[in-house]
């Protein structure tokens, strides 16, 4: 199981690390999410500069596709050669999207008329996008999902597993990470926002074939 955590100049490390801590949890059982950019390093938002493990075309291969948020998303929203580079298809991959990252996710037209889950900052972008904001920190439709909020990285991660390897293995995945008596009161409300969307319905509307932004 490839997964991409997609990740721009100026990320939030909280969705990309967070979300790619958890998966791959599952490391044992081959699966793999590594931080895929358009360049060899990026900078976060917070000055954090670190190298890319796979080029943004490594989105195309994978078995799920993670997009996150930062401070610079409005630019590559509004940069068709980037956007062009992002290749994804719903009909076999589970592809989320984060905050801001919700923005992109429209723009490469895979959310269509569907409800979306974006943070407060974002909100107004993707609602002039033509996208309905949810006041909830996640939704998914069939194979497409969103969150909003930083901390909402774990019910991406969260449904990813369970969707893939089932609810027990994400329960365990959560259950490792979460804090220290508190643990199953943080899985339960985990698994609770993410258990309404764990079975895919057909492939209709965006879903239904891949995109390519270039077409744009």
């Amino acid at each position: 199981m490839q997964i991409a955590v997609l990740t721009f100049d100026g990320f939030n490390e909280l969705d990309s690390f967070v979300a790619a801590a958890i998966l791959n949890r599952l490391r044992g059982q081959g699966w793999s999410a590594q931080i895929a950019a358009p360049t060899p390093q990026v900078t976060s938002m917070n000055g954090v500069t670190i190298d890319r493990q796979q080029p943004l075309e490594f989105a195309a291969d994978a078995d799920a596709v993670i997009i996150g948020s930062g401070i610079r998303t409005r630019e590559i929203a509004a940069d068709a050669a980037m956007l062009g580079r992002i290749r994804l298809d719903p009909a076999r991959q589970l592809v989320g999207a984060q905050c801001s990252g919700t923005l992109l996710l429209a723009r490469l037209g895979l959310i269509g008329d569907l409800p979306a889950c974006t943070d407060l900052t974002t909100r107004p972008w993707v609602i002039e996008a033509g996208v309905e904001v949810l006041d909830a920190p996640f939704v998914a439709h069939g194979n497409v999902a969103t969150a909003g909020g930083c901390l909402a990285s774990q019910y991406l991660a969260a449904w990813i597993i369970a969707r893939r390897a089932g609810p027990r293995t994400a329960e365990e995945a959560l259950h490792y990470v979460a804090p220290v008596g508190e643990k199953a009161l943080y899985v339960e409300r985990a698994m609770d926002a993410v258990r309404p969307f764990l079975t895919a319905g057909p492939a209709t509307g965006p879903e239904a074939h891949a995109v390519q932004a270039a077409a744009l």
